[in-house]
């Protein structure tokens, strides 16, 4: 059935119309709220990768200044240990030459 206006617009009659203006305007907000939230997770996912992306790159920070540091303590030891060896393959090149002049000096007497 219609209804007609004061102005003579024909309605529709409530009973047989389908969703009202209110329903409709309720299920999209709803579909919006259901949209903002599925948006809300994926951004909250997203920072926790990138927090958890930021706590890897400080340690792997730390570590490469503890690599550094162990690097430098080694250098400086091997370079140590060179001087050292040298030092000990002049003092053997020595007593070698004092032994040898010590037995050429016995040889010829």
């Amino acid at each position: 059935m219609i209804d007609r206006t004061a102005n003579g617009l024909a309605t529709p009659d409530p009973a047989t119309a389908g969703p009202s203006e209110i329903e409709v305007a309720t299920r999209r907000l709803a579909a919006a709220l259901d949209a903002l939230e599925s948006a809300v997770e994926r951004r909250r996912e997203t920072d926790r990768g990138e927090d958890e992306l930021a706590a890897r790159i400080q340690a792997l920070g730390h570590d490469r200044s503890r690599l550094a540091n162990e690097l430098d303590g080694t250098l400086v030891r091997s370079r140590e240990l060179e001087n050292a060896n040298r030092e000990i393959a002049q003092r053997l090149d020595v007593a070698i030459d004092t032994i040898r002049s010590v037995i050429d000096a016995e040889d010829a007497s």
